[in-house]
């Protein structure tokens, strides 16, 4: 925090409501003036955490509805041809299959996990 500004992300502002969003506002504002004071301002810290609950304030963002339906990625081994599902990511490049070695290539899932 160095120039004291407070940052809200804009699409979490259009997709909640005015109590989640005044929740978010004061979370942000115990942030502020505890880092001002010199006190500890992180979000592990025990004065934080008291000045939260004190002030009402959210312990952690709200889950947006755009966020619900998280994306499954898909990756098969060309060695022994094991399908591997994530929600991260893998770096192909990098990253080979945890059975054989073989190299991961990326695949179009055939049904959604949830």
């Amino acid at each position: 925090m160095t120039d004291h500004h407070l940052d809200f992300n804009p699409k979490m502002f259009r997709e909640i409501d005015e109590a989640t969003r005044a929740g978010i506002i004061k979370h942000e504002l115990c942030h502020y003036h505890l880092h001002l004071s010199n006190r500890g301002y992180r979000h592990k810290d025990a004065e934080f955490k008291t000045l939260l609950k004190k002030t009402g304030g959210l312990r952690y963002a709200p889950v947006l509805s755009s966020e619900k339906a998280s994306k499954i990625e898909c990756y098969q081994c060309q060695n022994c041809s094991t399908t591997f599902y994530r929600k991260r990511k893998i770096n192909t490049d990098r990253c080979v299959c945890g059975k054989c070695r073989g190299k991961l290539i990326r695949k179009q899932p055939n049904h959604l996990l949830i």
